[in-house]
């Protein structure tokens, strides 16, 4: 049995991907250590800070299969260190006085930073494919239901008539936000960490900033102005980006999940023969996919706390906060990964119920369109005065049955202001949803144009 869902043979597939289980695996985890190690002793030795032949050497023998994770672990415990047993692992690897060169005017926290933000890089590539396709499914559904009328909900409640494109639209722009997040929040988070004992590099003297730049550009990553062994905010903006996301992908998913209840049935999520929806009620067809992306929602948030926690550390290093990060970063990846790609699955394979969307129009027997006839009426008297008598008409038909056309055509207040081909016309749903396709279509050329495209990928 597992300690955590993550690790379950069974149910890891709920709570992330195989990609993202890799990216933090135990053995990825040691190779991008060993990545900042291999490229931190390139540059020296292209600098002539340690010897040519020592840099080689340790880049050839920087990889994770040459290392016996057991043996590792067996010398983290006795050691209470995460990298000098590494250390000594590859001095034991390396020909001849190699070994002694390695991790050169580094401190622990560098290596480790700087592997998490490698691991993080690759986490956010896999996300961000998985948001780029729900982003392009959900400007397809809105391009596609354009003018497919369905019931507007408010307080959970029929409200007022919409699109389904409509609908769609509002999520593909949310999710085109998240993306444009992303991209501004890579600038902050893939920064690289190399600042020695306390920040200074002191270590390097006057070579430090000319080592540290040259590292990150190896790396690919950021250069920071100053060290950030204590100035978490970028994990904090990480996290909060990264639950922002799945926030996103859990409303849409939830909306599903709403939509799909059997006295609405206007969506559902992807069904295939042999999907069950209960041991004992053979009829069920239960939306696994989005309760599960709903709950990875959830999980995703609860992270953000703890990040903002770990904002608040103490003097030049705080390791409290470094562990608090350990556990929570990898997972919280995790989650978004698997909520992105279920999503992706869902929004591109969306099962749309256009009757059962026409048949809800009708449910309230016209109450739907009571906005309608309180601006007409609002025409021939004030509009407060014309809520006060609508109002009435509704909560008499919704308490005592009939339909709010024989309502008004009855009533004596209305009679003589509008007539009986108003009505009709302002009792129409498909004729009341305002401006939805001109929303529908900014949206859509949005995601569409050339720029938008670029914007959202």
């Amino acid at each position: 049995m597992s300690a955590y869902v993550i690790d379950s043979e069974l149910f890891r597939d709920q709570f992330s991907t195989e990609a993202t289980r890799n990216i933090f695996s135990d053995r990825t985890t040691v190779q991008r250590w060993l990545d900042v190690e291999a490229a931190l002793a390139k540059v020296q030795g292209r600098m002539g800070i340690i010897p040519q032949a020592a840099a080689e050497e340790i880049q050839s023998k920087a990889k994770a299969e040459l290392i016996d994770l057991a043996a590792l672990k067996a010398e983290m415990d006795r050691t209470a260190h995460p990298i000098v047993p590494l250390l000594r692992a590859m001095k034991q690897l390396c020909a001849g006085d190699a070994g002694e060169y390695i991790h050169w005017g580094a401190t622990t926290q560098d290596i480790m930073d700087t592997g998490t933000v490698l691991q993080v890089r690759d986490a956010l590539d896999e996300i961000e494919v998985a948001l780029r396709t729900v982003h392009r499914n959900t400007v397809a559904l809105a391009a596609q239901h354009r003018d497919l009328i369905m019931v507007g909900r408010s307080h959970g409640q029929q409200a007022l008539p919409i699109t389904f494109g409509f609908k769609a639209a509002t999520w593909a722009e949310e999710i085109r936000r998240n993306l444009e997040r992303l991209s501004q929040m890579r600038q902050r988070v893939l920064v690289g960490q190399f600042s020695g004992a306390v920040g200074t590099l002191a270590a390097l003297g006057d070579q430090g900033v000319a080592v540290q730049e040259a590292l990150f550009k190896e790396l690919g990553l950021g250069c920071p102005v100053i060290t950030w062994h204590v100035s978490r905010d970028g994990i904090a903006e990480l996290a909060s980006v990264l639950a922002i996301c799945a926030g996103t992908l859990g409303k849409i998913a939830h909306e599903v999940y709403s939509l799909q209840k059997t006295e609405i049935g206007e969506l559902e999520e992807p069904f295939a023969p042999g999907k069950v929806g209960s041991s004992t009620m053979p009829h069920k067809r239960n939306p696994p996919a989005c309760e599960t992306v709903v709950a990875l929602a959830r999980i995703a948030r609860s992270t953000v706390p703890l990040a903002i926690e770990a904002i608040v550390t103490e003097h030049e290093r705080d390791k409290m906060v470094l562990q608090t990060e350990r556990e929570f970063i990898s997972r919280l990846c995790c989650v978004t990964d698997a909520a992105a790609k279920k999503m992706a699955f869902v929004t591109g394979n969306l099962s749309v119920r256009a009757n059962n969307m026409e048949k809800n129009l009708y449910v309230q027997n016209g109450l739907l369109l009571s906005e309608a006839v309180m601006m007409k009426l609002s025409d021939t008297m004030g509009r407060q005065e014309a809520h006060e008598i609508v109002y009435r008409i509704c909560m008499d038909v919704f308490e005592r049955g009939g339909t709010l056309k024989d309502a008004l055509l009855n009533d004596a207040q209305v009679q003589g202001r509008i007539t009986e081909a108003d009505i009709d016309a302002m009792l129409d749903p498909h004729a009341y949803t305002g401006q939805a396709g001109v929303f529908v279509d900014r949206v859509v050329a949005a995601g569409t144009s050339p720029a938008g495209a670029a914007a959202a990928a």
